[in-house]
């Protein structure tokens, strides 16, 4: 058993799938099956049970993955201290991200953390909230950016930034603010999927201020908060969005960003990782720089 053959192993319970583990390390199913192999035949169990095309894991394999975590940590820890500097460490952090902090919080942690660990990588996929949080419970990323909490006794929550939610309207329409929330009845309206944290967030706006969502001219939903904006910048409706988000926009003059009266609610952005896996220890320095407040998100940096 060598440390390979357990970092192909973990990558295949990760991912629940032999082809899945093979793509993510660039190597063929047929070599990642003969790891395994490898390792069943010299333990003498079997790791998995093949259910049609489903692999599950045996309790012998729910073991050895809870070990191959600490001896893979313990080879990087050992690694790392046996290096020059701390600045020569090598990893991939894998990170899903909702869509306002992976595109306006994430580029600057990036840089932050490569100017302590610039051999640092990231592997950056983007899905709704909802999906980040599931993520980071299923293990198949080490970290989590996302703007709504989702409750669970394996999840830790590290804020990084509080916002607030703001209206946005193409530079078509004129309003004096603050404006209130009910006029958004009066106009086309853009929203996100449910999934997603700003959604979460107008809800609850709506619920206060006792507008039921049928009440709206929903026009249309989106995913992506770049897509929202081009649907506003078009002038096809209006929205109710991320401050971060809209600021940068409306700096570039693509929109008017209007505060909505009476609505000071403010919200965080979160990282979150599963308290209950051994992450890699480029991921665990990423997570322990977070929660030292070694981001920060002022404007220039």
């Amino acid at each position: 058993m060598d440390f390979h053959q357990l970092f192909v192993f973990t990558k295949v319970v990760e991912h629940k799938s032999f082809s899945k583990a093979a793509e993510d390390i660039f190597l063929s199913q047929s070599t990642v099956s003969s790891h395994i192999q490898s390792l069943e035949k010299m333990l003498n169990v079997s790791l998995f049970d093949r259910v049609g095309r489903e692999i599950i894991l045996t309790p012998y394999g729910e073991r050895l993955y809870q070990w191959a975590q600490k001896l893979l940590l313990m080879k990087d820890e050992a690694l790392l201290d046996l290096n020059k500097g701390m600045a020569e460490f090598r990893g991939i952090i894998r990170v899903a991200a909702s869509s306002v902090p992976g595109q306006f919080i994430m580029p600057k942690m990036v840089k932050q953390f490569r100017k302590e660990y610039p051999a640092a990588g990231f592997n950056i996929s983007q899905f709704p909230s909802k999906a980040v949080a599931d993520k980071v419970l299923s293990g198949t990323v080490d970290v989590g950016l996302l703007g709504a909490k989702y409750e669970n006794e394996k999840l830790e929550y590290i804020p990084l930034l509080k916002e607030r939610l703001v209206l946005v309207t193409s530079k078509e329409i004129e309003l004096k603010g603050p404006v209130s929330i009910h006029s958004v009845k009066n106009y086309p309206f853009v929203m996100r999927h449910s999934d997603s944290g700003t959604n979460t967030m107008l809800e609850q706006l709506l619920k206060k201020a006792g507008i039921q969502k049928d009440q709206l001219n929903i026009i249309a939903y989106t995913d992506s908060g770049q897509s929202l904006i081009q649907f506003v910048r078009q002038d096809i409706g209006i929205s109710i969005m991320s401050e971060i988000a809209a600021r940068d926009y409306a700096e570039h003059n693509m929109v008017n960003v209007y505060e909505i009266d009476g609505f000071n609610d403010e919200r965080y952005f979160y990282l979150v990782y599963n308290v209950f896996k051994t992450l890699p220890l480029i991921s665990k320095l990423f997570v322990d720089f977070a929660s030292k407040e070694g981001f920060t998100f002022g404007n220039g940096e």
